[in-house]
């Protein structure tokens, strides 16, 4: 049994640092990241390297406004693809245009993680928004979690909970269903496997939109 428990514990280290690696190189923009864009041809565009705030901001609607470029749906882009988008507008107006753009500031996503972790409730994740962040931030599952049987629940569709099989990514490293988390989300760690939305889920999705609500009216 111990060996079984320092096997996984090891695994664990080795799936989160393939998730942070991954994070890393082909981390997305998303709502609430704000962006350094300088444009070396026209300083009326780029951000003041003084100014304590920028303008660029991937808002809520996933999309960045730049001059002459226009709207640009930002969310889900690397910065590499959003820099060369920028550039491809800009292009109609300025001969090769040299553009960088650099994330000044994460987004956050305040996601409830319930059940089988050692400290259960609302977090506010910054740069990662994974099911992996997310469990990392309640400091980890407990001994007794079903690690077969996770459930994702996005705030916009309450009646399906998407199941997660957390020994596949500590085991192989597979990242397939370390899904991004969306706002509002709640992740449930079940105990034994055995699950009955009713009795399991409801209460806390009404617990925690109910304090969602409350913070928000603050």
């Amino acid at each position: 049994m111990k060996k079984t428990l320092l096997v996984m514990a090891a695994a664990l280290g080795l799936a989160g640092g393939l998730a942070l690696s991954a994070q890393a190189e082909d981390y997305t923009l998303r709502s609430g990241d704000q962006l350094s864009i300088i444009v070396a041809q026209d300083e009326t565009i780029s951000t003041s390297p003084t100014a304590n705030f920028t303008p660029y901001v991937v808002r809520p609607d996933g999309k960045v406004a730049i001059p002459y470029v226009g709207e640009i749906y930002a969310s889900g882009m690397t910065v590499a693809q959003f820099t060369d988008t920028v550039k491809a507008g800009l292009s109609k107006y300025i001969v090769d245009p040299d553009v960088a753009v650099n994330i000044v500031k994460w987004g956050s996503v305040r996601v409830y993680v319930f059940g089988e972790v050692h400290k259960p409730g609302a977090y506010e994740l910054t740069k990662g928004h994974t099911v992996m962040d997310a469990i990392g931030a309640a400091e980890g599952f407990t001994w007794d979690t079903a690690k077969k049987k996770i459930f994702l629940i996005h705030q916009d569709d309450t009646n399906k909970a998407i199941p997660i099989h957390l020994n596949d990514m500590l085991k192989t490293g597979n990242m397939k269903e370390n899904y991004t988390l969306r706002e509002g989300d709640i992740l449930y760690l079940t105990k034994n496997g055995k699950i009955s939305f009713a009795r399991d889920i409801a209460p806390f999705l009404s617990g925690a939109y109910m304090l969602s609500e409350i913070k928000d009216n603050n």
